[in-house]
């Protein structure tokens, strides 16, 4: 059986796992509690991946086993007959957005044929990506900020004034941002969520070019999934802050602690990526009690089809508490 035909029969119930997540979390927007959000999240998805006909591993997803009780990296889920598969998730992407009611929380989840997605670890990932149709490796992580951005101004045959790079707001990114800045070009920084701004920079309507700063692995290789179903160039590099995080990535045998990873190597199968909106979005919508029913709205893409599909879902039987 091919893999897309193998994915596309977990579609919907990896929708539904989504969707669980998203309703679970959307109970506490706002409600300055990010821990509750975010194990609220964990516990839904995790009922809704356990029920799919599947060998499920995550590879990315909560933590080690020692940090974690559950979706923790390694954990096997589904009913354990089926294909098997691996799992990128993130319940709730965007904890902080969640506990102070911010836009562009998400609950996200990748999935791939065995091999199919990079075990990272969970550490920092320093990135760049750009959407589809330029040339191919117009863009380097080892070059500068601002070469970077003249190379895609050109490459889009306009100044570079006209650029806007997505960039975490953070304080280790200064650098960067004057970098961005020296050419003209402009910056829309993002609080958190940098899935999100990756999709975003890739999405020929996004509001940005092109990504770039550092942020999570895990995140990383949810974002190059993304990116492998939209079309994009994305490159990334492990950023290792103690010995204990390079012993993480041995663990996940990982030899070479500075490979700069390429798209098809973040990603080297087709892949599912779904994300549900917890609360509203530039991406989808956030998850709505209409009285009767809960509504959610998600971004469904598959690598292997070229699907992308923004799908609106009435519950019946969910309601938010």
């Amino acid at each position: 059986m091919s893999d897309d035909v193998t994915l596309d029969r977990l579609t919907n119930h990896a929708l539904y796992a989504a969707e669980m997540a998203a309703i679970a979390a959307s109970a506490l927007v706002g409600r300055g509690n990010k821990i509750a959000a975010d194990q609220a999240a964990v516990d839904a998805m995790r009922s809704g991946l356990n029920a799919m006909a599947m060998k499920g591993r995550i590879v990315i997803g909560e933590g080690e086993r020692d940090e974690a009780p559950m979706l923790y990296i390694g954990e096997e889920v589904g009913t354990g007959e089926g294909p098997e598969i691996d799992i990128a998730l993130d319940p709730l992407e965007g904890t902080n957005l969640t506990a102070k009611g911010m836009a562009n929380a998400l609950a996200v989840l990748a999935m791939a044929p065995r091999g199919g997605l990079l075990h990272a670890p969970d550490t920092y990932m320093d990135k760049i990506a750009v959407g589809g149709g330029l040339p191919e490796d117009i863009v380097d992580l080892d070059a500068s900020p601002a070469d970077n951005i003249e190379a895609v101004a050109r490459a889009k045959g306009v100044a570079s004034s006209q650029v806007i790079a997505c960039v975490l707001d953070r304080e280790r990114h200064k650098n960067i941002v004057d970098s961005i800045r020296s050419t003209g070009a402009r910056v829309n920084f993002i609080t958190d969520g940098d899935v999100a701004g990756v999709i975003n920079a890739a999405d020929p309507e996004g509001a940005a070019d092109i990504y770039i700063g550092r942020g999570g692995a895990p995140e990383g290789v949810l974002a190059a999934a993304a990116l492998r179903c939209l079309g994009g160039q994305m490159q990334g590099r492990l950023h290792f802050r103690n010995d204990d995080e390079r012993e993480r990535a041995k663990r996940a045998n990982i030899t070479d602690l500075d490979r700069k990873y390429n798209l098809g190597e973040l990603v080297s199968k087709d892949c599912l990526f779904i994300a549900t909106g917890v609360t509203d979005g530039e991406m989808v919508s956030g998850v709505t009690d209409l009285g009767s029913c809960t509504e959610t709205q998600t971004l469904l893409l598959s690598s292997a089809t070229g699907l992308r599909r923004v799908i609106t879902t009435l519950h019946s039987d969910q309601r938010r508490m």
